[in-house]
Protein backbone atom coordinates (compact mmCIF):
# COMPACT_ATOMS: atom_id res chain seq x y z
CA UNK A 1 0.00 0.00 0.00
CA UNK A 2 1.10 3.21 -0.33
CA UNK A 3 2.96 5.62 2.37
CA UNK A 4 1.22 8.57 1.42
CA UNK A 5 -1.95 7.12 1.93
CA UNK A 6 -3.61 7.33 5.76
CA UNK A 7 -4.55 3.78 7.79
CA UNK A 8 -8.62 4.56 7.49
CA UNK A 9 -8.05 4.68 3.77
CA UNK A 10 -5.99 1.37 3.73
CA UNK A 11 -8.95 -0.03 6.14
CA UNK A 12 -11.61 0.52 3.67
CA UNK A 13 -9.44 -1.05 1.06
CA UNK A 14 -10.80 -4.54 2.29
CA UNK A 15 -14.48 -3.13 1.64
CA UNK A 16 -15.78 -4.64 -1.09
CA UNK A 17 -17.10 -1.96 -3.11
CA UNK A 18 -18.89 -3.30 -5.79
CA UNK A 19 -21.09 -5.27 -3.75
CA UNK A 20 -21.56 -2.86 -1.03
CA UNK A 21 -23.43 -0.62 -3.69
CA UNK A 22 -25.40 -3.74 -4.94
CA UNK A 23 -26.72 -3.83 -1.23
CA UNK A 24 -27.46 0.01 -1.82
CA UNK A 25 -29.24 -0.28 -4.81
CA UNK A 26 -31.57 -3.51 -3.68
CA UNK A 27 -33.11 -0.85 -1.29
CA UNK A 28 -32.97 2.00 -3.52
CA UNK A 29 -30.86 3.25 -0.26
CA UNK A 30 -29.01 6.17 -2.50
CA UNK A 31 -32.62 7.39 -4.40
CA UNK A 32 -32.86 11.33 -5.04
CA UNK A 33 -30.12 11.68 -2.73
CA UNK A 34 -26.94 14.68 -4.31
CA UNK A 35 -24.71 14.81 -1.38
CA UNK A 36 -23.85 11.92 1.78
CA UNK A 37 -24.20 8.60 -0.03
CA UNK A 38 -24.99 5.43 2.01
CA UNK A 39 -21.23 4.56 1.71
CA UNK A 40 -20.30 7.97 3.16
CA UNK A 41 -23.04 7.12 6.21
CA UNK A 42 -21.05 3.66 6.32
CA UNK A 43 -17.69 5.42 6.71
CA UNK A 44 -18.62 8.04 9.05
CA UNK A 45 -20.29 5.03 11.41
CA UNK A 46 -16.92 2.98 11.14
CA UNK A 47 -15.14 5.82 11.81
CA UNK A 48 -16.95 6.08 15.02
CA UNK A 49 -16.67 2.52 15.99
CA UNK A 50 -12.44 2.45 15.36
CA UNK A 51 -12.13 5.46 17.46
CA UNK A 52 -15.04 5.08 20.05
CA UNK A 53 -16.51 8.02 19.69
CA UNK A 54 -19.27 9.11 22.16
CA UNK A 55 -21.88 11.37 20.23
CA UNK A 56 -22.66 12.49 16.23
CA UNK A 57 -20.73 16.01 17.29
CA UNK A 58 -17.59 14.07 18.24
CA UNK A 59 -17.41 12.54 14.80
CA UNK A 60 -18.39 15.87 12.95
CA UNK A 61 -15.71 17.86 15.03
CA UNK A 62 -13.05 15.22 14.51
CA UNK A 63 -13.92 14.56 10.71
CA UNK A 64 -14.05 18.19 10.03
CA UNK A 65 -10.79 18.19 11.78
CA UNK A 66 -9.39 16.14 9.16
CA UNK A 67 -11.30 17.55 6.11
CA UNK A 68 -7.97 17.77 3.38
CA UNK A 69 -7.53 13.94 3.97
CA UNK A 70 -11.42 13.24 3.71
CA UNK A 71 -11.39 12.77 -0.08
CA UNK A 72 -8.60 10.17 -0.22
CA UNK A 73 -10.54 8.17 2.36
CA UNK A 74 -13.68 7.99 0.33
CA UNK A 75 -15.81 10.30 1.51
CA UNK A 76 -17.42 12.32 -1.09
CA UNK A 77 -19.96 13.66 0.89
CA UNK A 78 -20.38 16.99 3.55
CA UNK A 79 -19.81 16.15 7.41
CA UNK A 80 -22.64 17.66 9.20
CA UNK A 81 -24.35 15.97 12.77
CA UNK A 82 -27.71 16.73 11.17
CA UNK A 83 -26.78 15.00 7.83
CA UNK A 84 -25.67 11.95 9.65
CA UNK A 85 -28.31 11.71 12.25
CA UNK A 86 -31.15 11.90 9.63
CA UNK A 87 -29.17 8.65 7.67
CA UNK A 88 -29.27 6.85 10.51
CA UNK A 89 -32.93 7.24 10.88
CA UNK A 90 -34.13 6.79 7.64
CA UNK A 91 -31.54 5.00 5.16
CA UNK A 92 -32.45 0.91 5.45
CA UNK A 93 -30.83 -0.92 7.75
CA UNK A 94 -31.18 -3.75 5.74
CA UNK A 95 -28.63 -2.54 3.65
CA UNK A 96 -25.95 -3.07 6.31
CA UNK A 97 -27.25 -6.24 7.59
CA UNK A 98 -27.06 -7.13 3.85
CA UNK A 99 -23.67 -6.20 3.71
CA UNK A 100 -22.61 -7.37 6.60
CA UNK A 101 -23.39 -10.92 5.70
CA UNK A 102 -21.42 -10.57 2.21
CA UNK A 103 -18.32 -9.79 5.19
CA UNK A 104 -19.06 -12.70 6.70
CA UNK A 105 -19.20 -15.04 3.95
CA UNK A 106 -15.68 -13.84 3.29
CA UNK A 107 -14.04 -13.96 7.00
CA UNK A 108 -15.82 -18.14 6.87
CA UNK A 109 -14.22 -18.49 4.00
CA UNK A 110 -10.85 -17.21 5.13
CA UNK A 111 -11.23 -18.93 8.86
CA UNK A 112 -12.62 -22.25 7.44
CA UNK A 113 -9.44 -23.95 8.26
CA UNK A 114 -8.61 -22.71 11.30
CA UNK A 115 -9.30 -24.84 14.42
CA UNK A 116 -11.23 -24.29 17.32
CA UNK A 117 -9.26 -26.67 19.91
CA UNK A 118 -11.59 -29.77 18.47
CA UNK A 119 -11.28 -31.47 15.05
CA UNK A 120 -14.35 -32.26 13.79
CA UNK A 121 -15.86 -32.66 10.33
CA UNK A 122 -18.67 -31.15 11.47
CA UNK A 123 -19.28 -27.34 10.99
CA UNK A 124 -19.91 -26.49 14.54
CA UNK A 125 -22.22 -23.12 15.65
CA UNK A 126 -22.97 -21.84 19.33
CA UNK A 127 -26.43 -19.94 19.73
CA UNK A 128 -26.87 -17.32 22.37
CA UNK A 129 -28.00 -13.81 22.56
CA UNK A 130 -27.21 -10.73 24.29
CA UNK A 131 -29.00 -7.88 25.75
CA UNK A 132 -28.63 -4.14 25.05
CA UNK A 133 -30.10 -1.92 28.03
CA UNK A 134 -31.69 1.02 26.72
CA UNK A 135 -34.02 3.88 27.99
CA UNK A 136 -37.30 3.71 27.97
CA UNK A 137 -38.18 7.39 27.45
CA UNK A 138 -35.60 7.07 24.47
CA UNK A 139 -36.80 4.21 23.09
CA UNK A 140 -40.05 3.79 24.00
CA UNK A 141 -40.92 1.10 21.21
CA UNK A 142 -38.03 -1.26 22.28
CA UNK A 143 -40.40 -1.81 26.11
CA UNK A 144 -38.58 -5.09 27.96
CA UNK A 145 -40.12 -4.14 31.15
CA UNK A 146 -42.47 -1.53 33.02
CA UNK A 147 -39.54 0.68 33.49
CA UNK A 148 -36.77 -0.42 30.83
CA UNK A 149 -36.51 -1.01 26.86
CA UNK A 150 -33.74 -3.23 25.48
CA UNK A 151 -32.86 -4.83 22.00
CA UNK A 152 -31.70 -8.45 22.31
CA UNK A 153 -28.74 -9.52 19.51
CA UNK A 154 -29.22 -13.36 18.80
CA UNK A 155 -26.46 -15.14 17.44
CA UNK A 156 -25.06 -18.25 15.41
CA UNK A 157 -21.55 -18.07 15.89
CA UNK A 158 -19.04 -19.98 13.12
CA UNK A 159 -16.67 -21.59 15.88
CA UNK A 160 -13.86 -21.72 13.36
CA UNK A 161 -12.84 -17.92 13.53
CA UNK A 162 -15.19 -17.06 16.21
CA UNK A 163 -17.60 -15.73 12.95
CA UNK A 164 -20.92 -14.57 13.74
CA UNK A 165 -22.88 -15.80 10.72
CA UNK A 166 -26.38 -14.84 11.70
CA UNK A 167 -27.98 -12.62 13.44
CA UNK A 168 -31.32 -11.55 14.49
CA UNK A 169 -32.15 -8.08 16.69
CA UNK A 170 -35.33 -7.93 18.16
CA UNK A 171 -36.72 -6.46 20.92
CA UNK A 172 -35.79 -7.34 24.75
CA UNK A 173 -39.12 -9.48 25.64
CA UNK A 174 -38.55 -11.89 22.38
CA UNK A 175 -37.47 -15.42 24.48
CA UNK A 176 -34.27 -16.52 23.13
CA UNK A 177 -36.09 -20.27 21.76
CA UNK A 178 -37.84 -18.05 19.12
CA UNK A 179 -34.00 -17.40 17.68
CA UNK A 180 -34.54 -21.47 16.59
CA UNK A 181 -37.60 -20.82 14.27
CA UNK A 182 -35.48 -18.04 12.42
CA UNK A 183 -32.58 -20.57 11.84
CA UNK A 184 -31.95 -22.47 8.51
CA UNK A 185 -30.78 -25.58 9.86
CA UNK A 186 -27.80 -26.83 8.03
CA UNK A 187 -27.86 -31.10 7.70
CA UNK A 188 -24.51 -32.72 9.66
CA UNK A 189 -23.55 -29.44 11.40
CA UNK A 190 -23.52 -29.53 15.02
CA UNK A 191 -25.39 -26.86 16.89
CA UNK A 192 -24.18 -25.75 20.42
CA UNK A 193 -26.36 -23.69 23.00
CA UNK A 194 -27.30 -23.14 26.28
CA UNK A 195 -30.89 -24.33 28.72
CA UNK A 196 -31.87 -21.45 27.21
CA UNK A 197 -33.12 -22.98 24.21
CA UNK A 198 -34.79 -26.00 25.31
CA UNK A 199 -38.20 -26.50 23.56
CA UNK A 200 -38.16 -30.51 22.46
CA UNK A 201 -40.72 -29.84 19.92
CA UNK A 202 -37.79 -27.40 17.98
CA UNK A 203 -35.08 -29.82 18.64
CA UNK A 204 -36.80 -32.55 17.39
CA UNK A 205 -36.26 -30.32 14.11
CA UNK A 206 -32.62 -30.73 13.79
CA UNK A 207 -32.81 -34.36 14.33
CA UNK A 208 -35.21 -34.28 11.95
CA UNK A 209 -32.59 -32.31 9.34
CA UNK A 210 -29.91 -34.81 10.00
CA UNK A 211 -28.25 -32.07 12.52
CA UNK A 212 -26.84 -32.16 15.58
CA UNK A 213 -27.44 -30.33 18.72
CA UNK A 214 -25.44 -30.32 22.37
CA UNK A 215 -27.07 -28.47 25.21
CA UNK A 216 -27.74 -28.28 29.02
CA UNK A 217 -30.72 -30.52 30.92
CA UNK A 218 -32.65 -28.76 33.15
CA UNK A 219 -32.63 -30.45 36.38
CA UNK A 220 -36.06 -31.80 36.52
CA UNK A 221 -35.71 -33.38 33.03
CA UNK A 222 -38.33 -36.46 33.26
CA UNK A 223 -36.84 -39.71 31.51
CA UNK A 224 -36.42 -42.87 31.56
CA UNK A 225 -32.77 -44.66 31.30
CA UNK A 226 -32.39 -47.58 28.32
CA UNK A 227 -28.78 -47.58 27.92
CA UNK A 228 -25.65 -46.94 28.92
CA UNK A 229 -22.23 -46.48 28.04
CA UNK A 230 -18.81 -47.05 30.13
CA UNK A 231 -17.12 -43.82 30.97
CA UNK A 232 -13.63 -42.60 32.02
CA UNK A 233 -14.19 -40.76 35.43
CA UNK A 234 -10.80 -39.62 35.46
CA UNK A 235 -11.60 -37.07 32.73
CA UNK A 236 -14.51 -35.69 34.66
CA UNK A 237 -17.48 -37.73 33.02
CA UNK A 238 -19.83 -39.25 35.22
CA UNK A 239 -22.29 -41.22 33.01
CA UNK A 240 -22.66 -41.49 29.69
CA UNK A 241 -26.92 -42.75 28.93
CA UNK A 242 -29.24 -43.33 26.20
CA UNK A 243 -32.79 -42.36 27.47
CA UNK A 244 -36.26 -41.59 26.23
CA UNK A 245 -38.24 -38.52 27.56
CA UNK A 246 -41.44 -39.55 30.19
CA UNK A 247 -43.30 -36.28 30.09
CA UNK A 248 -46.87 -36.14 28.77
CA UNK A 249 -45.97 -33.39 26.16
CA UNK A 250 -42.21 -33.80 26.06
CA UNK A 251 -41.98 -37.68 25.20
CA UNK A 252 -45.13 -36.24 22.29
CA UNK A 253 -42.04 -33.64 20.96
CA UNK A 254 -38.85 -35.81 21.30
CA UNK A 255 -40.19 -39.14 20.28
CA UNK A 256 -37.15 -40.69 20.10
CA UNK A 257 -34.35 -41.44 22.13
CA UNK A 258 -32.04 -38.80 23.38
CA UNK A 259 -28.53 -38.97 25.01
CA UNK A 260 -27.53 -38.02 28.36
CA UNK A 261 -24.17 -37.35 29.79
CA UNK A 262 -23.23 -36.20 33.41
CA UNK A 263 -19.83 -34.58 33.53
CA UNK A 264 -18.20 -32.96 37.01
CA UNK A 265 -16.07 -29.54 35.83
CA UNK A 266 -12.75 -29.14 38.18
CA UNK A 267 -12.32 -25.66 37.35
CA UNK A 268 -16.24 -24.43 38.77
CA UNK A 269 -17.08 -27.39 40.87
CA UNK A 270 -20.05 -28.14 39.27
CA UNK A 271 -22.19 -30.91 38.00
CA UNK A 272 -23.10 -30.15 33.98
CA UNK A 273 -25.68 -32.73 32.12
CA UNK A 274 -25.50 -32.52 28.62
CA UNK A 275 -28.30 -33.90 25.95
CA UNK A 276 -27.80 -34.43 22.72
CA UNK A 277 -28.80 -36.10 19.79
CA UNK A 278 -24.89 -37.23 18.59
CA UNK A 279 -24.67 -40.98 19.57
CA UNK A 280 -21.03 -41.54 18.20
CA UNK A 281 -18.64 -38.46 19.23
CA UNK A 282 -17.36 -39.32 22.62
CA UNK A 283 -18.51 -38.25 25.20
CA UNK A 284 -15.98 -36.25 26.50
CA UNK A 285 -15.50 -34.41 23.35
CA UNK A 286 -19.27 -33.24 23.77
CA UNK A 287 -18.23 -31.79 27.30
CA UNK A 288 -15.48 -30.06 25.40
CA UNK A 289 -17.72 -28.91 22.68
CA UNK A 290 -20.05 -27.05 24.74
CA UNK A 291 -17.24 -25.76 26.78
CA UNK A 292 -16.54 -23.72 23.60
CA UNK A 293 -19.82 -21.77 23.42
CA UNK A 294 -17.79 -19.39 25.86
CA UNK A 295 -16.33 -18.17 22.44
CA UNK A 296 -19.82 -16.75 21.69
CA UNK A 297 -19.88 -15.31 25.40
CA UNK A 298 -16.31 -13.56 24.44
CA UNK A 299 -17.41 -12.56 21.57
CA UNK A 300 -20.78 -9.85 23.10
CA UNK A 301 -18.09 -9.21 25.45
CA UNK A 302 -15.56 -7.86 22.67
CA UNK A 303 -18.52 -6.23 21.15
CA UNK A 304 -19.93 -4.25 23.78
CA UNK A 305 -16.22 -3.31 25.51
CA UNK A 306 -14.50 -2.33 21.87
CA UNK A 307 -17.40 -1.36 19.45
CA UNK A 308 -19.77 1.32 20.25
CA UNK A 309 -23.13 -0.47 20.83
CA UNK A 310 -24.17 0.53 24.42
CA UNK A 311 -24.80 4.13 23.36
CA UNK A 312 -26.76 4.98 20.43
CA UNK A 313 -26.31 7.61 18.10
CA UNK A 314 -29.75 7.52 17.07
CA UNK A 315 -33.26 6.46 18.84
CA UNK A 316 -35.14 5.20 16.32
CA UNK A 317 -35.58 1.30 15.35
CA UNK A 318 -33.96 1.79 11.93
CA UNK A 319 -31.28 3.90 13.64
CA UNK A 320 -30.40 1.30 16.89
CA UNK A 321 -30.34 -1.70 13.85
CA UNK A 322 -27.87 0.04 11.50
CA UNK A 323 -25.30 1.40 14.28
CA UNK A 324 -25.45 -3.03 15.51
CA UNK A 325 -24.40 -3.99 11.94
CA UNK A 326 -22.16 -1.59 11.22
CA UNK A 327 -20.53 -2.23 14.25
CA UNK A 328 -20.56 -6.10 13.53
CA UNK A 329 -19.07 -5.08 10.03
CA UNK A 330 -16.48 -3.65 11.75
CA UNK A 331 -15.87 -6.73 13.87
CA UNK A 332 -15.84 -9.01 11.14
CA UNK A 333 -14.06 -6.20 8.63
CA UNK A 334 -11.26 -6.97 11.47
CA UNK A 335 -11.55 -9.93 11.43
CA UNK A 336 -10.49 -10.24 7.79
CA UNK A 337 -7.41 -7.86 8.03
CA UNK A 338 -5.80 -10.19 10.62
CA UNK A 339 -6.57 -13.03 8.43
CA UNK A 340 -5.19 -11.73 4.87
CA UNK A 341 -2.56 -9.71 6.56
CA UNK A 342 -1.56 -12.58 8.73
CA UNK A 343 -1.39 -10.50 11.89
CA UNK A 344 -0.28 -12.62 15.89
CA UNK A 345 -2.34 -10.11 17.67
CA UNK A 346 -6.14 -10.35 18.79
CA UNK A 347 -9.08 -8.71 17.57
CA UNK A 348 -8.80 -6.35 20.55
CA UNK A 349 -4.99 -5.50 20.19
CA UNK A 350 -5.21 -4.55 16.51
CA UNK A 351 -8.52 -2.17 17.42
CA UNK A 352 -6.22 -0.34 19.81
CA UNK A 353 -3.49 0.08 17.36
CA UNK A 354 -5.82 1.46 15.29
CA UNK A 355 -7.76 3.87 17.12
CA UNK A 356 -4.21 5.88 17.92
CA UNK A 357 -2.83 5.56 14.37
CA UNK A 358 -6.75 6.25 12.47
CA UNK A 359 -4.82 8.76 10.25
CA UNK A 360 -1.14 8.00 10.11
CA UNK A 361 0.53 7.86 6.80
CA UNK A 362 1.95 4.96 7.28
CA UNK A 363 1.54 1.18 5.51
CA UNK A 364 -1.32 -0.77 7.64
CA UNK A 365 1.02 -3.71 8.00
CA UNK A 366 4.33 -1.90 9.53
CA UNK A 367 1.90 -0.49 12.18
CA UNK A 368 0.38 -2.90 12.69
CA UNK A 369 3.36 -5.30 13.12
CA UNK A 370 6.22 -3.09 14.43
CA UNK A 371 4.51 -2.68 18.00
CA UNK A 372 4.93 -5.83 20.22
CA UNK A 373 2.28 -7.09 22.05
CA UNK A 374 1.79 -10.07 24.43
CA UNK A 375 -1.02 -9.89 26.51
CA UNK A 376 -4.08 -11.90 24.62
CA UNK A 377 -7.13 -10.11 25.02
CA UNK A 378 -9.22 -11.79 22.56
Amino acid sequence: MNTDRIIFSQIMDFIPKHQFNQCVRRYRGNYRLRTFSCFDQFLCMAFAQLLFKESLRDIEICLRAMKPKLYHAGFRGHIAKSTLADANEKRPWQIYADFAQILIAKARTLYRDDSFGIDLKNTTYALDSTTIDLCLTLFPWAQFRKYKSAVKVHTLMDLKGSIPCFILITGGSVHDVNFLDELLIEPGALYVMDRGYIDFARLFTFTQSMAFFVTRAKTNLDYTRIGYRVVDKTTGLRSDQTIMLQGTQTSKDYPVSLRRISYYDKDTYKRLVFLTNNFTLDAIIIAKLYKCRWQIELFFKWLKQNLHTKAFFGTSENAVKTQIWIAVSVYVLIAIIKKELKLPQSLAEILQILSVSIFEQVPLHQVLTEIPMKNEIF
